[in-house]
C-alpha cells in the first residue's frame, strides 16, 4: 500500500516546534529513527517536553547540552535515563494504570505522539507490535501523529492495530527491535522460583515480569495445569508453556484462551512468537492494568520485585531512599487486583541481600525511600529462604515471618530490632 504523507525523518519532526509536549512509544518499540532527527533539531527548539515510560536505546534529548531544547518527564525510569533524573529529567509518580487517563480527561495535552509500527495491511492497519500500553491513548489524544513505519515490527492483534489514516507523518525504515536477551538464572533466583512456583495453583492467571526471578518461576511450572496470561508486560519465558500447553487460558474468566498484555521485551524469537497471532491479545494498559478486570479472572498470581521490604511489609520499589530507581509502574494495581481475585496470591520476591550483602528485609526502609505497596496491601513476600505470609497477621507476627526468610547473617540484627521495637512477646499461633 502506498503511504500517506510519506517523509524522511529529518522532516517529518519538523512537526515538532517549541514548547511542545511530545509523547515516545516505549520499550522495544521505542522509535531510534525518530528520536534521532528529533534530537538533529535541537538548535531549532527550545523547552521541548518529552514524555514516556521506560524506553531503551539512545536517548540524546536528554544530553545536558540540551538542556536548554528538551525537558523529560518520566513515568517511569529506564536505565538510560536514571542517571539524569534531577537534572535533564524528572519523574511523575503514577500507577500505570492512570497514564492514559492524563491524556484522555485533559490532564496533559499531547502535541506530538512519535511511534514504531508494523507496514500496514491490504485494509491500512498497522500494528503497535509489541507496545500497546499507554500509547494507544495517545494517538486517541495527540493533535499530530509521527509513524516510523518499520517491517521489523510484528504485527500484534487487541488494540494494537490503528489505521494509517491516523498519521500525520510516515517514516520508512527498518529497524531492528530491542532485544532483551535471556539471562539465566542464577541458583539464587531458581531457589527463590522454586518457592513460589510452590503455591501457584492449576489454573492460576499470572502476571510476572522480566527478570532472572520470573524467569527461575517460569522453568518450575512445566507440571502444572491449564495456566493463563494476564500481565501487563511479558517475555519470552512463556513461550514453551504455550508450545507446551501448560498455558492455555482455558481457566480465564476473561479474554479466555488469550495471553493479555500491555507490552512485550524479549528477543526474535518471542516476537516472532507473537507475529501475526491471534492467541495475543496486545491491549490499552488502562484495561489490562484495572483493578476490576484483573479481579475477574480466577487465582490472580501476581509476582512482582522490589528494593527493599521493612520488617511491617512496607515494600519499597521505586527508589533508593530518596534517589529515583524505577517507579511506581503496574506493581499496585497487580497486587490489589491478585488479592481481590478468588484464590489469588499477590507476591513479592526478592534476594534476601543486594549483591554487595546488605540485607533487604530491613528494620526500617531507608530515608526518603517510596512506599510502592503499602503493609496493608501486603500478603507474601518470597526469598531463597521460604514465603512469609503476612495477611491476617499483626505487626510481631510479620516481622517474625520477615526475619524466618532473611539471609542468616542478618536475622540477629532482625531479632535486635524486633525485640526493640515489639519486646519479647512474639504472637505465634
Amino acid at each position: 500500500m502506498e503511504l500517506p504523507n510519506k517523509m524522511t525523518a529529518q522532516e517529518a519532526v519538523k512537526l515538532i516546534k517549541s514548547g511542545d509536549r511530545v509523547l515516545i512509544q516505549g520499550g522495544s518499540a521505542t522509535p531510534q529513527a525518530l528520536i534521532n532527527a528529533m534530537v538533529g533539531r535541537a538548535p531549532e527548539l527550545k523547552n521541548v517536553e518529552i514524555v514516556h515510560i521506560h524506553t531503551e536505546g539512545a536517548c540524546g534529548y536528554i544530553s545536558p547540552e540540551l538542556r536548554e531544547s528538551f525537558f523529560t518527564n518520566a513515568f517511569f525510569i529506564g536505565g538510560n535515563i536514571r542517571k539524569m533524573i534531577g537534572n535533564t529529567a524528572d519523574y511523575i509518580p503514577i500507577f500505570l494504570s492512570d497514564i492514559p487517563s492524563l491524556f484522555r480527561e485533559g490532564y496533559m495535552d499531547l502535541d506530538v505522539v512519535m511511534i514504531n509500527v508494523s507496514p500496514p495491511d491490504k485494509h491500512g492497519f498497522c500494528s503497535l507490535g509489541v507496545s500497546v500500553d499507554i500509547v494507544i491513548s495517545g494517538i486517541e489524544q495527540g493533535k499530530k501523529v509521527i509513524a516510523q513505519i518499520n517491517p521489523q515490527m510484528p504485527r500484534t492483534f487487541g488494540d494494537a492495530q490503528v489505521h494509517i489514516k491516523n498519521f500525520d507523518a510516515c517514516v520508512q525504515v527498518s529497524e531492528d527491535i530491542y532485544e532483551m536477551k535471556f539471562v539465566e538464572p542464577s541458583e539464587i533466583e531458581k531457589a527463590i522460583g522454586k518457592n513460589i512456583a510452590e503455591i501457584i495453583d492449576d489454573g492460576a492467571t499470572l502476571q510476572m515480569g522480566i527478570g532472572g526471578i520470573p524467569n527461575a518461576v517460569l522453568t518450575f511450572l512445566h507440571n502444572h495445569k491449564n495456566l493463563g496470561v494476564h500481565t501487563e508486560m511479558f517475555s519470552e519465558g512463556i513461550v514453551d508453556l504455550v508450545e507446551k500447553g501448560i498455558v492455555n487460558g482455558s481457566q480465564k474468566k476473561l479474554n479466555r484462551y488469550k495471553i493479555v498484555s500491555g507490552f512485550a521485551m524479549g528477543t526474535r524469537r518471542l516476537y516472532d512468537f507473537m507475529d501475526d497471532n491471534p492467541e495475543i491479545e496486545m491491549l490499552d494498559i488502562a484495561y489490562v492494568n484495572d483493578t476490576s478486570v484483573i479481579r475477574q479472572n480466577p487465582k490472580v498470581t501476581a509476582i512482582n520485585s522490589a528494593i527493599e521490604v521493612d520488617l511491617t511489609g512496607q515494600i519499597c520499589a521505586d527508589s533508593i531512599g530518596p534517589r529515583m530507581f524505577s517507579g511506581v509502574g503496574g506493581q499496585m494495581d497487580f497486587m490489589r487486583g491478585a488479592a481481590l481475585s478468588n484464590g489469588g496470591k499477590p507476591i513479592c520476591a526478592i534476594t534476601s541481600t543486594t549483591s554487595k550483602g546488605v540485607s533487604k528485609i530491613t528494620p526500617m526502609l531507608k530515608l526518603g525511600a517510596g512506599v510502592v505497596t503499602t503493609r496493608a496491601h501486603a500478603r507474601f513476600v518470597a526469598t531463597e529462604y521460604g514465603i512469609a505470609e503476612l495477611f491476617g497477621r499483626n505487626l510481631k507476627q510479620r516481622a517474625q515471618a520477615l526475619r524466618d526468610i532473611a539471609h542468616p547473617d542478618h536475622r540477629e540484627e532482625l531479632d535486635k530490632a524486633i525485640f526493640e521495637r515489639f519486646g519479647s512477646s512474639l504472637m505465634t499461633k
